[in-house]
């Protein structure tokens, strides 16, 4: 211990920081160098804005520091680490394959082999015993590289050819190759910054998506395979919107759809003539989205122009402007279409009601429509893989808190549900020794907010257990329940598990993200406060026992809440975390800052600026005691770049008043967002959070 030590001061030295000579090791503290922004008058003073020095010297030996302290830290639960990694990589089924699903002459899937880190994407011609051929192996092409991530997988319609996209370093910028799937070549066509891809219908032009220098996706291009030119066809000139290209489920057309974050418009080119210039749907309008599918003459809409719910209009194709636009399914109040899926018998609406997902399916010749039936308390469902248009099956995947991700298919004339598969958990798992419950907070306006929770039955409550907390709350994203066989460390260590679906999501649709955004974003963090303050209440766990978590915005969320509410917990877990708001929203060379405007707000803006202000977590830390900390980043991460965690973390050392742990991890290696890309290295890292947070809320084993 003593060498590893001086290890961490000889680094610390390096880095500029304060550094004292105890038998114990100090946290880092970070050199202050005074940065000024004037804006409104005001001057903003940033002492750590210099961390913004991507690779340099100091900033290198400042994150080595960290990761230094955080080694000597998490040191004694070494042991604890390894016992759970094991038992993680216990549960899972590490030879396993996925479901086979149709698409042209072929069955395709990937399966995973044990020690292996990354999937292995296969296909089978005719029918599940014929030969495999494997498609695309992502351990062979990880091998020398600590990281992968693959993008788009789009297969041409004769199924010789694979369109792929690959990122090596974690900061979401993928190159597009295009395969042979008969020679196993790869062409020598190779495009990079590319963020969608669909094939046209004559398997030799691909349509994609170009991103910019801020990782906006702005252009359409079209390429016809062996030529040098790229031919720009759209060029999306308002940078709050970004592109998309899709192809329609009927595979007739290719839509390119230009979305805001309240506001969209679409273009379509059929498929069969590549050449075509893209035809507009509907012109673009404030605050109103549309998104086409088709089946027939008709465009198939989803819509919000009449209400946030959205309604379902047709239009037709060779017309398909509003004025044109025919109601299907009225918008409702108490139920938000939040998806469309349509085949050539029937369109499949993916709904959220009572915060909860349903399915509704409809037959288009008779109109009659039902909804499929789900009977745990809380639950996710929703649409699988899905390539056959003519068809009357529908792939649908189930899971709780206690059941295993499941897949099935669904006939949508006989009602027949069909299990084809569900996630196996080795050693034994007994979903009945496991309760879930859906209660709900009230927040201080009086609004309900829902929680979601998982435990063993055989708990001590209600004395209070250890609780750990989960929230997200925004971009109008749901925090969906999920099954982890990885969770089960926690549940049977006596841990409760919980989801609180805060406002900024979207459980109740558009209305819930309304209510958490811009001007009422404060709403999210109050939320989360009411639904930890339930808990406490309701003896489902004490202050002293509560752990809180949030990963991105949900870091966001995190820091807001410690602010307000610095006593709220024991321990915080806070992973790539969006703290530092004002610096990035002010910065429109960052990937997403513009396109967020109608998220968060544009600090250029005197009203933005000052309700941003408020509850930037960055800019509210207090000379006060937080709680016990581990705060996540990786370098490499494009959507919150890791000197917003460190800048977070130097000023928190700096201000904070108590003597609680606070240690800093960063990936110095390539990672993404949402960290490693292995599987197994996942895992590792999993541990690593587990074993921090089971320690500090006193469970040693």
């Amino acid at each position: 211990m003593r060498k590893h030590a001086r290890l961490i001061l000889v680094v610390l030295a390096l880095a500029g920081c304060q550094t004292t000579t105890p038998s114990t090791p100090q946290p880092p503290v970070a050199r202050k160098i005074p940065h000024l922004t004037k804006i409104h008058g005001e001057t903003l003073v940033d002492d750590y804005f210099w961390l913004r020095r991507k690779g340099s010297g100091p900033v290198m030996s400042y994150l080595k520091a960290e990761n230094a302290y955080t080694d000597w830290f998490m040191r004694p639960t070494a042991a604890l680490q390894e016992t759970l990694y094991r038992e993680m990589v216990g549960r899972i089924q590490e030879t396993d394959t996925s479901v086979p699903y149709r698409f042209g002459d072929y069955f395709y899937y990937y399966r995973t082999e044990r020690g292996k880190q990354y999937e292995i994407y296969c296909r089978k011609h005719g029918g599940p015993d014929a030969p495999e051929e494997i498609v695309l192996d992502l351990n062979e092409l990880a091998k020398g590289k600590p990281f992968i991530g693959l993008g788009v997988y789009e297969v041409s319609d004769d199924g010789n050819l694979l369109a792929y996209s690959l990122d090596f370093t974690g900061f979401n910028e993928f190159t597009l190759y295009v395969k042979d799937l008969r020679t196993g070549k790869l062409l020598r066509d190779r495009i990079e910054k590319v963020a969608s891809v669909v094939w046209a219908a004559d398997n030799l032009t691909v349509f994609y998506a170009a991103e910019d220098e801020a990782k906006r996706p702005f252009g359409l291009y079209r390429h016809r395979l062996g030529s040098k030119e790229q031919t720009l066809i759209y060029d999306e000139k308002d940078d709050r919107f970004s592109i998309d290209v899709s192809r329609s489920r009927s595979d007739k057309f290719i839509f390119l759809t230009s979305v805001s974050k309240t506001a969209s418009e679409s273009y379509f080119v059929p498929a069969d003539r590549p050449e075509q210039l893209p035809m507009l749907i509907a012109k673009r309008a404030d605050t109103v989205e549309y998104y086409a599918d088709h089946a027939g003459d008709l465009f198939y809409i989803r819509t919000n122009d009449k209400g946030r719910s959205f309604r379902i209009v047709t239009a037709p194709v060779a017309n398909p402007g509003r004025e044109n636009w025919k109601e299907l399914v009225p918008t409702k109040d108490d139920v938000t279409i939040d998806g469309l899926m349509v085949f050539a018998g029937h369109f499949v609406l993916l709904e959220r009601a009572n915060g909860l997902p349903q399915v509704r399916i409809t037959d288009i010749a008779t109109g009659a429509s039902h909804e499929l039936e789900f009977h745990e308390p809380t639950y996710f469902a929703s649409a699988g893989d899905n390539a056959e248009f003519n068809t009357n099956v529908l792939r649908l995947t189930y899971e709780s808190l206690v059941t295993p991700a499941s897949v099935f298919d669904y006939n949508m004339q006989t009602r027949e549900r069909t299990l084809l598969k569900r996630e196996p958990v080795r050693g034994g798992y007994d979903a009945n020794q496991y309760a879930i419950e859906r209660v709900f907070a009230v927040a201080s306006d009086g609004t309900s907010i829902p929680i979601s929770l998982v435990y063993r039955r055989d708990l001590k409550r209600p004395e209070g257990n250890p609780l750990l907390l989960d929230g997200y709350g925004s971009y109008g994203l749901s925090e969906d329940v999920w099954f982890s066989s990885s969770r089960l460390s926690l549940l049977d260590r006596g841990v409760v598990f919980a989801i609180a679906h805060i406002r900024g999501g979207g459980e109740y649709g558009e209305h819930w993200h309304d209510a958490g955004r811009m001007m009422t974003k404060k709403n999210t963090f109050t939320d989360y406060i009411a639904c930890a303050e339930f808990l406490i209440a309701n003896r489902y766990t004490t202050r002293d026992q509560l752990a809180i978590y949030g990963a991105s915005a949900g870091g966001l969320l995190m820091g807001a809440t410690l602010n307000l509410r610095p006593d709220l917990c024991h321990v915080a877990l806070v992973e790539v975390p969006f703290v530092d708001v004002i610096n990035t929203m002010l910065d429109d060379s960052l990937p997403l800052t513009t396109g967020e405007f109608e998220e968060w707000g544009n600090p250029q803006n005197w009203d933005d600026y000052r309700y941003m202000k408020s509850y930037s977590p960055y800019d509210n830390i207090a000379a006060t005691n937080y709680p016990t900390m581990l705060v996540r980043s990786s370098l490499n991460d494009s959507l919150v770049m890791y000197w917003e965690p460190a800048k977070y973390v130097a000023k928190l050392r700096a201000m904070k008043t108590d003597s609680n742990p606070l240690i800093f991890k960063v990936d110095l290696e390539p990672a993404g967002h949402g960290g490693k890309s292995g599987r197994y290295d996942a895992l590792r890292d999993l541990a690593f959070d587990y074993a921090f947070t089971l320690t500090q809320l006193g469970i040693m084993k």
